[in-house]
């Protein structure tokens, strides 16, 4: 190795020496700078969303609640667009001629017989005590969830905060459901707020109650202490026999008859459901009712589905506009009556 070779070696390894303290001090501080970077990232919170500030105050300022708690529980949801495009195509927009065979299926009505079967004790003695027909409380319940099998795949949180917030043609419904499934959520039910699983608008258990019909109507029917719309049959069917009986039905009334208009029959076009012509003025007018019915004075109201073999009319009484106080759809109502009247004709029949 010659001199020049030695020298320059050497300048390379004295400047290697002299850097390296500042080379490992700049990586401490890069390092350094990293970690905490890193730590202010997993540590920073988003600013909460102002409308969530505002609810959250309301409640506080109105209902007692702690804005913090009601806070940290909005930033537990997720906003689903699934849920605003489901709301934006509900099954009663079909006619009733599609709308009727999803409902009365011969699984739905076998179904319905066997659940009545294995529960007869408790739905009859809740008809009883509500004054509510039993095969009504069980037809709801296979409409609603077919008989517990689907309850529902939503968060009720999210699909609450999702409509509430997010949904403007309805949003101040779906926020007073959100402020009463706060208010339900100091013990009265079962599970907390943020486990509770149901339909895409809110509705929970086998009932499919929305919050304020829970507050309202739910009943604790086994007694423990509780309401569980889930996993309790007692609590399930009280409650939903409560419903109806909080709603006016009337025991032992009719509920709808089919009509065969007359070829002169008066044009008829009510404004809602509600019960609004005497018996025997509809058929003076050209409505008569198919079925025998004991009070001429009774009042009723024309209902007009498009059915599979064309126009079916229907007189409908006040038990069915009960029925639509639960859903207002009148292809639900219709759906209910005729599945109630399925599983009552196999209760009565032999027991296979």
């Amino acid at each position: 190795m010659s001199i020049a070779q030695a020298t320059v070696g050497a300048v390379f390894r004295v400047g290697a020496s002299i850097l390296k303290p500042f080379v490992s001090l700049y990586g401490l501080i890069l390092t350094g700078g990293l970690v905490a970077a890193c730590s202010s990232t997993a540590t920073a919170r988003p600013a909460p969303d102002p409308a969530h500030v505002e609810f959250a105050r309301e409640l506080a300022v109105n209902d007692g609640l702690v804005e913090a708690d009601v806070l940290a529980m909005l930033a537990k949801a997720k906003v689903q667009p699934a849920i605003l495009e489901a709301i934006a195509r509900p099954a009663e927009a079909k006619p009733w001629k599609d709308y009727r065979p999803i409902f009365l299926t011969r699984k739905r009505i076998d179904d319905g017989i066997t659940f009545y079967r294995a529960n007869r004790e408790l739905i009859e003695r809740a008809g009883a005590e509500f004054g509510v027909a039993p095969e009504i409380v069980v037809a709801i319940i296979g409409v609603e969830t077919s008989y517990g099998q689907i309850v529902g795949k939503w968060r009720v949180l999210d699909a609450l905060v999702t409509l509430g917030f997010h949904y403007p043609p309805r949003a101040k419904f779906f926020r007073g459901e959100l402020r009463q499934l706060f208010l339900l959520g100091n013990g009265h039910l079962a599970y907390p707020l943020d486990e509770l699983v149901g339909s895409y608008a809110g509705a929970m258990g086998w009932g499919q109650f929305i919050p304020t019909s829970i507050a309202n109507w739910a009943r604790d029917y086994d007694g423990d202490g509780r309401i569980d719309l889930w996993n309790s049959v007692p609590d399930i069917v009280g409650s939903v026999a409560n419903y109806f009986a909080a709603h006016g039905w009337e025991t032992g009334a009719p509920v709808a008859t089919r009509t065969t208009p007359t070829a002169e029959a008066r044009p008829l076009e009510p404004k809602g459901l509600e019960p609004a012509y005497p018996l025997q003025q509809l058929g003076e007018w050209g409505y008569a009712p198919a079925d025998a019915v004991d009070d001429a004075t009774r009042t009723a109201t024309l209902l007009v589905l498009e059915g599979a073999e064309g126009a079916e009319h229907w007189i409908t009484f006040r038990n069915f506009y009960v029925i639509t106080r639960y859903n207002r759809s009148p292809l639900y109502a219709m759906a209910v009556w005729q599945l109630s009247q399925e599983i009552a004709k196999g209760i009565a029949g032999p027991v296979p």
